[in-house]
């Protein structure tokens, strides 16, 4: 089966690194020195969390998008 899930990366100054999480998956963040190591990290963890909680028969949870005029 495959998913589609949100991720959020953003640069941290301090720390010099790209901070990458998937808000779906609560805990399941990541980080990389560059925007593409922090993409594939967040994805080998999205794909581990996902095969973890499958494992022990949990949902994997669903989003939805909402449009916002500011």
């Amino acid at each position: 089966m495959e998913y589609e899930l949100p991720i959020l990366i953003e640069y941290d100054e301090e720390e010099e690194v790209y901070l990458a999480e998937c808000p779906v998956l609560q805990g399941c963040y990541t980080d990389g020195k560059t925007y593409e190591e922090a993409r594939r990290n967040i994805q080998d963890a999205i794909e581990l969390m996902i095969k973890a909680r499958l494992a022990v028969g949990d949902l994997i949870p669903t989003f939805e998008m909402v449009r916002v005029a500011a």
